[in-house]
């Protein structure tokens, strides 16, 4: 039984290498398919009003508006903020991805 766990640890670690994600990220809802990323994006683009050639700085702004409306000292609540949070990564995220290529 140990041999059997020490080489499922040891392939797993070897399709890390070679793949750059683990194995279970590569099987079932694990692996992101681009339309599902792309969704993600186009949500988050609503989320924050901005448009899909929004610039770094037009989506740290939109953000801030949307955090002063939806802030829990403002009558908004805490999920509200996480998904502005997250809206902001995301777009940031892709923004940096698009710089890079």
């Amino acid at each position: 039984m140990i041999k059997l766990l020490w080489i499922a640890f040891l392939a797993s670690v070897a399709v890390r290498m070679l793949a750059g994600r683990w194995p279970w990220e590569l099987v079932g809802g694990g692996a992101r398919s681009p339309s599902a990323s792309s969704e993600g994006e186009q949500r988050a683009r609503n989320l924050l009003g901005v448009a899909a050639a929004a610039s770094r700085e037009e989506i740290i702004d939109a953000h801030r508006r949307l955090i002063a409306r939806v802030h829990p000292d403002r009558g908004g609540t805490a999920e509200a903020v996480h998904e502005a949070n997250a809206a902001r990564d995301i777009l940031l995220g892709r923004l940096g991805e698009r710089s890079s290529r």
